[in-house]
């Protein structure tokens, strides 16, 4: 499981770069808030799309060089990214990476989940080192951005192209036809899946938009400096890892179910209890707040995605872990617009009321065991 944690780490470290590079494509190369929400959408259809038949391929196959080679792809296209002043160039990069990222989750999440077992603890070391690299990527990008300028977002290709080749070493360690083909029992329940999936997009509109704007928020509304508002992005992304850890723990406990109607529940206190201060110091507690209760449901919905359809480990991770969780990128021009007309704070007050949603369609999950 460790492998694959840190491999995750590095994955979605190029995932937290992109929101964390936003404001600067904002304030250093003069982009809109609509061409920076076309950011987040270039990555998201990337990373979104070819999920589907990325992980269908890695339920058949074995394809061990394909999260090798993501991981590889999502570094250089997001480390790029920061050298060019050209829009359309940017986007390109950006949908890159996110092809990069598509590629790595699918096979990488078949083979955590037979490492974790049926442990939803266990689910959560490998969920949670997704969270480690966003919660990295602003505590890194944000200072050497401030210092140095875009053109630094090329310091970050040499980690991914490491990790490929580390990866792609312990795959030829792997013996054996278990180490490549998805174990297979139990029934698969599409209705099932197919609420989790909707309750997956609700919140991975609220999870992107939160890192999208969360920054500019700090910055253009409370009047913080760039530094503080990377802070307040790091902070909210820090507290990810530790809902991520917690959701794992308590779904162990109490039930995969009613951790995700709980995590659900309790974003919209916290969301709002952020938006309602309005001191840039004192709300810096609150977005580490925000993050740990968005991510309470994120371990869980992954294992839980993966028993509705045991049959199809890869396909469920890569519904779950990419396209699902990517999917919400495509509501971020919706909300361009809005912080355009209304400011960064405006686009959060819709996102805070979104969660209702979420609440509402968790009701329709069951616990595999009662099936």
């Amino acid at each position: 499981m460790r492998i694959w944690a840190s491999a995750h780490a590095v994955d979605d470290f190029y995932q937290g770069l992109v929101p964390a590079a936003v404001p600067y494509f904002v304030l250093q190369r003069d982009f809109s808030y609509v061409q920076a929400s076309g950011l987040a959408l270039a990555a998201t259809l990337g990373s979104a799309l070819p999920q589907v038949p990325i992980g269908l391929l890695a339920d058949r196959y074995r394809l061990r060089w394909m999260s090798p080679l993501g991981i590889s792809l999502a570094g250089i296209g997001a480390g790029l990214s920061g050298l060019s002043s050209s829009y359309a160039v940017v986007f390109a990069l950006l949908l890159t990476a996110g092809v990069g990222i598509a590629m790595f989750h699918p096979p990488a999440g078949r083979d955590a989940r037979r490492a974790a077992g049926g442990s939803a603890t266990a689910m959560s070391y490998f969920a949670a080192g997704g969270s480690v690299g966003f919660f990295v990527a602003p505590a890194l990008v944000t200072p050497a951005l401030d210092r140095l300028g875009m053109n630094a977002t090329a310091l970050f290709v040499p980690p991914a192209v490491l990790m490929g080749f580390v990866l792609l070493r312990h795959h030829h360690r792997a013996t054996g036809e278990a180490a490549g083909k998805a174990v297979r029992r139990g029934r698969d329940r599409p209705g099932l899946f197919a609420a989790l999936t909707a309750v997956e997009i609700v919140r991975s509109t609220i999870s992107i938009g939160l890192n999208t704007f969360i920054s500019l928020y700090w910055i253009r509304h409370l009047e913080a400096s760039s530094g503080l508002g990377g802070l307040a992005l790091t902070l909210e992304l820090g507290g990810g890892v530790l809902g991520t850890l917690l959701g794992g723990r308590l779904a162990d406990r109490i039930g995969m179910v009613r951790t995700v109607q709980i995590g659900n529940a309790a974003l919209l206190p916290a969301l709002w209890a952020m938006l309602l201060c309005d001191d840039k110091y004192v709300a810096l507690p609150l977005a580490l707040l925000a993050g740990l209760v968005s991510n309470i449901p994120f371990a869980v919905l992954i294992k839980l995605g993966q028993d509705y359809l045991p049959s199809r480990p890869g396909t469920a991770a890569g519904v779950t872990l990419g396209l699902a969780m990517s999917a919400g990128g495509l509501f971020m021009p919706l909300l361009g617009l809005v912080a355009t007309h209304h400011g960064p704070r405006g686009a959060l007050m819709v996102l805070a009321t979104v969660p209702v949603a979420a609440v509402l369609l968790s009701t329709a999950l069951r616990e595999p065991d009662r099936l």
